[in-house]
């Protein structure tokens, strides 16, 4: 298995270098980062905008450019960033990407619980009022776009304050801006912004895995295996969850590995609504001032994180499947 994750690890990287130098190209060619440099009234003196080339590395060829950005990463230099001399991209990506990780992370455990559940039940009461009442709620968070579905349940947080009288819900920001407390007070506080836009990545997600969850569980509970474990007089429930949902989460596992980057760009928009200063808003900020690295440095990390989650559900395979093995 370490072999098999040495070699994943390696086909990734040739991933990486075409990814982030298709997107060098990109966003290179997508406009000029010191034009409101040029046209400014009073005009800039030539030497500063000269100055300005000189640093964000406008004055070298475009494979030149790129170059000294690949090899900066080795010493942690993400290069030069539009916005500000003094803008440290690596410092600022991490500092986001913590914020967005809590969201990712807690809605994907959500979705992902809410989904075998239901999954499960469907599949064992199959066509039954609960599995059609299932699957047209399923349905129904599938249909609803992301944007939409985060300004309804932002709207209707600030109704419910609104006639509570008090914040039951926090509909803007990550986090209180100048809280004072010890850990908990924080904790606390950054668990209560956390709801609505849980919900929101949490609902759209669980909706399609629930149904791949459903249609994997119907396939094994046909299967001569689960017939031979319950004519061995196996109880029930060990059947269901030793044998059954066991092989019947490998599907699943592969669906959520493949919707990471999904999630991750409904991430960018749920943050966008509910004002979160997370890696959405690290993008968008980042493609307005047309600031090369700081969009790559965007991209690198995000996909890494894709590559990383790929990896553990293949290592997961195994885990879930003991037949399964990586020589």
């Amino acid at each position: 298995m370490i072999a098999y994750s040495i070699r994943r690890l390696l086909a990734s990287i040739p991933v990486l270098i075409i990814a982030s130098f298709s997107v060098f190209l990109l966003v290179a060619k997508s406009g000029d980062p010191l034009s409101a440099l040029r046209t400014h009234h009073p005009p800039v003196p030539p030497a500063t905008i000269k100055l300005e080339e000189h640093r964000l590395r406008l004055d070298q060829p475009l494979l030149e450019r790129y170059w000294h950005w690949l090899t900066g990463l080795f010493h942690g230099d993400f290069g030069p960033s539009t916005q500000s001399a003094n803008l440290d991209i690596g410092h600022e990506i991490f500092q986001r990407l913590a914020v967005t990780f809590r969201l990712v992370f807690v809605a994907m455990i959500l979705a992902a619980l809410i989904a075998v559940v239901v999954g499960v039940i469907s599949a064992v009461k199959q066509y039954s009022f609960t599995d059609y009442s299932f699957t047209f709620t399923g349905f129904l968070f599938l249909s609803l776009p992301v944007f939409w579905f985060a300004v309804l349940l932002k709207q209707l947080g600030i109704s419910i304050n609104r006639h509570a009288g008090h914040t039951v819900f926090y509909t803007i920001n990550d986090e209180t801006v100048g809280l004072e407390g010890g850990f908990f007070t924080h904790l606390k506080d950054i668990a209560g912004h956390m709801i609505l836009p849980t919900i929101v990545l949490a609902m759209v997600s669980f909706a399609a895995w629930s149904r791949f969850n459903r249609a994997s569980m119907l396939e094994v509970l046909n299967s001569d295996y689960i017939r031979l474990a319950r004519s061995k007089g196996i109880s029930r429930n060990r059947v269901m969850i030793r044998h059954a949902l066991r092989t019947a989460l490998i599907p699943l596992v592969t669906v959520m590995a493949l919707d990471l980057a999904t999630i991750l760009s409904g991430a960018v928009v749920t943050e966008t609504v509910f004002q979160w200063h997370g890696m959405g808003d690290f993008l968008l900020t980042s493609i307005r001032a047309k600031d090369t690295y700081a969009v790559l440095g965007w991209l690198l990390v995000i996909a890494v994180i894709v590559v990383v989650f790929n990896l553990i559900a293949d290592l997961l395979y195994a885990v879930l499947d003991p037949r399964i093995r990586y020589e």
